[in-house]
């Protein structure tokens, strides 16, 4: 039997290989089985876009409801933040979410959120994946679910109606629809694709019809994987572009001139906003491989910063115990105050075009105001596939702090939170961390242009396969 393990958010495997129902299974044992010990009673369950969703959905409500755990099931897909949404509102003690996120088509996953609308924690999820069974101690069965459908032991809700009537309350929805502003929105096939529709029905819309296998494409909102909505935006009268990935917890955005706006951006542009539009105040958590202009806005707003591990499991652990502004990842992941403590890239996008709607300014302009106080910078990566020898014994020279030099770049400083981060000077730095789960070797840079960042990152290709 498949040994299971969860990685960085969640269970993830190929479909019909270690992704079946009978793995479902287990692993829904498992959370119930620790759910019980734990003596929790009620869980929330949604699932996303992908093949056979509605079927793992239903195979894991199933158990859950065999182990004496209250059920609510999602009418149809969902967004992950949908789920995460409903676990607080309902006063639920666990989600469920059938998702492989932003991963290629051939996946599917299980997601588990915490009482608080956020990723549980580790230890938790370990603990969980310690009492995974060997063997699957239930088969799903069609006609039984049906029993406990009607038997009130699953009960249907309608998250995404909960969403929607979260965000009317939580945004002025009139001032961006009034605005002027001509927006676009890419789903990636994803679960966005009904909600945002619903929300601002004038849009322009792109693969927002349904297909389990996206085309083929892995629905992370990254620019290799959003060329058509760039010229879409370039190419038309559009004011701003917003996409997110299969269950629509990461954010892509697009300036009117089809340029995308990384996470680092979109971090400067909420802080700026919540502070001087919202008048909020608390203290920003990002992730170690996020820009070092942060630092700068920080300081100008007098707000506390503190740096933690990637994942967005351990920006969640601050904000469920303290009083936190934002916290933000660099793949796209990004949680506000004033709302659950979660990644979700629909409510991202809508502040944003809260902010310009409500300020008359385009996003060109708002970034520019954010330079005015970091200063100009942009930001690149690009990943090593590598075999896991080289990658092994680069990541050993790193530890052994044998690279000073790349190319015509020494290093000032190495910081090891989370990786290796090269301090050049105060403008330029670079990153070199390993992926935990597959041979590649990440590599980040930030400098004042994109070419400079690009050539940092030749440099270090260039020392690394030297």
């Amino acid at each position: 039997m498949t040994k299971i393990k969860f990685g960085t958010d969640g269970w993830r495997a190929i479909i019909g290989k270690e992704y079946t129902v009978e793995n479902v299974i287990r692993v829904t044992q498992a959370t119930a089985k620790w759910m019980n010990n734990n003596k929790l009673a009620k869980v929330v369950i949604g699932h996303d876009c992908r093949f056979a969703g509605e079927m793992f959905a239903q195979a894991s409500a199933s158990v859950f409801a065999q182990e004496g755990i209250e059920v609510q099931l999602a009418k149809g897909f969902v967004t992950t933040p949908m789920v995460s949404l409903g676990v607080v509102e309902q006063g639920a003690d666990l989600g469920i979410v059938i998702t492989a996120s932003h991963n290629p088509p051939s996946y599917n996953g299980f997601k588990i959120k915490a009482h608080y609308g956020g990723p549980l924690s580790p230890e938790k999820v370990q603990e969980i994946e310690d009492v995974i069974p060997d063997a699957a101690p239930y088969t799903f069965n069609e006609e039984l679910f049906a029993e406990q459908v009607a038997n009130g032991l699953i009960k249907d809700i309608d998250l995404e109606a909960a969403y929607i009537k979260k965000v009317e309350e939580s945004f002025d929805l009139e001032a961006i629809r009034n605005s002027g502003l001509n927006l676009a929105y890419d789903a990636m096939y994803g679960a966005g694709r009904s909600v945002v529709q619903k929300l601002l029905p004038n849009a322009t819309f792109l693969h927002c019809d349904e297909n389990p296998g996206f085309m083929g494409q892995a629905p992370e909102p990254i620019h290799k994987n959003l060329q058509e909505f760039s010229q879409v935006i370039a190419s038309g009268n559009i004011d701003s572009g917003l996409a997110t990935d299969g269950d629509a917890d990461r954010i892509g955005l697009y300036n009117s001139k089809g340029e995308f706006v990384d996470s680092h951006h979109i971090i400067l542009l909420l802080i700026k906003y919540l502070v001087e539009v919202k008048g909020y105040k608390g203290k920003v958590v990002t992730a170690f491989s996020v820009s070092r202009k942060i630092k700068n806005m920080c300081a100008h707003f007098g707000l506390e910063l503190e740096v933690v591990k990637i994942g967005f499991k351990y920006i969640c652990g601050v904000m469920v115990t303290e009083d936190v502004l934002l916290g933000g990842e660099e793949s796209g992941g990004i949680a506000i105050k004033g709302h659950i403590p979660e990644r979700d890239g629909i409510w991202r996008g809508l502040v944003i075009w809260e902010y310009m709607a409500k300020t008359g300014k385009s996003l060109e302009q708002l970034i520019n105001e954010v330079y005015e106080i970091t200063g100009t910078f942009a930001f690149d990566r690009v990943d090593l596939h590598l075999n896991e020898d080289v990658k092994n014994n680069i990541v050993a020279n790193c530890k052994a702090d044998k690279y000073k030099d790349f190319g015509p770049y020494t290093a000032q400083e190495v910081d090891k939170l989370d990786g290796f981060k090269y301090i050049l000077n105060d403008n330029e730095w670079l990153m070199i961390r390993p992926s935990g789960t597959e041979p590649v070797l990440r590599t980040y840079a930030e400098a004042p242009t994109l070419q400079q960042a690009k050539d940092i990152l030749q440099a270090c290709k260039d020392t690394l396969l030297a």
